[in-house]
């Protein structure tokens, strides 16, 4: 009997051991998964706003499943939610803000965020259904602008460089409508969210609306803007992660994939000016 119990605990023991062998994929901290096979896969998160930013992501996504990099676009329709899912480690990075925005969110949020790749400059523009001139602004005159403050005084500063108001020599790029020392014609300036500008654009005069809320809304900048920032706009748009996840290799291969070579032809034909690369 005590030769069975033994034989039936080592069958046992045996059994277990097969079956933990046998186990399918684990997943390591980090996103790295191990298959069947040996091979190690990664999957990264990224949170998007979906033009042009999601449509870049998707020209590196084949780069970067030769690299054995599986990426995620996670997107989103505004400017707070991924900075914020970013610092909550709900993504590994983001692709969709300028250098100014980043640090003046991450200071109001305190947020220690960086950003680890430039990559291209979207020209703000100033659209209108109701003028095809500057010049054609009446008196009183409503133009609407990002509420945002990075976004705001852009937009103020392109208005000045547009000829339409003047402001504080000072003022730079936090530039706020108090700033405003010359107004000719008594414009109007309303504050309103980014996203929603080129749906207000009836019932405006004009609207100063960021590239990639202008391309989703069909608008062609170099075509139907009134005014443009020129190509050497200090309002990069960055690859953004949390501080001490710079050197992460798999973001590392993220960032080199959007400086490439493949990513820099789509964006010239793509956007054919409205987005300029920065590398």
């Amino acid at each position: 009997m005590k030769k069975i119990l033994a034989t039936v605990l080592i069958l046992g023991l045996i059994a277990a051991l097969a079956a933990g062998c046998g186990a399918k994929q684990g997943t390591a901290p980090g996103g790295q998964s191990q298959s069947q096979g040996g091979d190690a896969k990664t999957t990264i998160k990224v949170g998007a706003t979906p033009v042009p930013h999601a449509e870049i992501l998707n020209v590196v996504k084949p780069l970067l499943e030769k690299e054995g990099i599986t990426l995620e676009i996670v997107e989103f329709t505004d400017y707070v939610q991924p900075n914020l899912k970013l610092a909550e480690k709900e993504l590994d990075a983001n692709f969709f803000q300028h250098i100014p925005y980043l640090e003046d969110f991450s200071k109001e949020h305190n947020l220690d965020l960086t950003y680890i790749a430039k990559v291209h400059i979207e020209p703000m523009g100033i659209y209108s259904q109701k003028i095809k001139n500057l010049s054609e602004l009446k008196e009183g005159a409503t133009i609407a602008i990002p509420n945002d403050a990075t976004n705001g005084g852009r937009a103020l500063l392109l208005l000045q460089s547009a000829g339409v108001i003047k402001l504080r020599p000072d003022a730079g790029i936090k530039a706020t409508v108090a700033d405003i020392v010359e107004n000719p014609k008594n414009i109007k300036i309303s504050e309103l969210e980014a996203a929603t500008l080129p749906r207000v654009l009836p019932d405006v005069d004009a609207a100063v609306i960021n590239t990639n809320y202008a391309l989703e809304a069909g608008l062609v900048p170099t075509k139907d803007a009134l005014f443009i920032e020129s190509a050497d706009s200090p309002y990069v748009n960055i690859l953004a992660v949390r501080r001490g996840d710079e050197s992460r290799p798999e973001l590392k291969k993220l960032a080199e994939a959007l400086n490439s070579p493949e990513v820099k032809k789509f964006i010239d034909e793509k956007y054919q000016g409205a987005v300029v690369p920065a590398f």
